[in-house]
């Protein structure tokens, strides 16, 4: 069994730019104001869904290890 993520978005950055909804279009969803949302805030490990994260111009997307709350994007400095 691989990992499993908790995805949020930061509805306070979001700019609504749909950047995560072109990486990972099953995976995000613009709502009526343009602010994005994970579809499934508790999912496998994607590629898609980190690809999205590092794309988000403004970085409103966080990922972290389910259970243990590890960052995995943006990774710790």
């Amino acid at each position: 069994m691989g990992d499993r993520w908790h995805v949020e978005v930061d509805r306070s950055l979001c700019i609504g730019a749909a950047m995560c909804t072109n990486h990972a279009p099953d995976r995000f969803r613009l709502d009526s104001a343009r602010q994005s949302h994970a579809v499934d805030p508790d999912t496998d490990a994607n590629e898609q869904v980190l690809a999205a994260a590092e794309g988000c111009p403004v970085e409103a997307i966080t990922i972290t290890l389910n259970g243990s709350g590890e960052p995995v994007f943006p990774p710790e400095q």
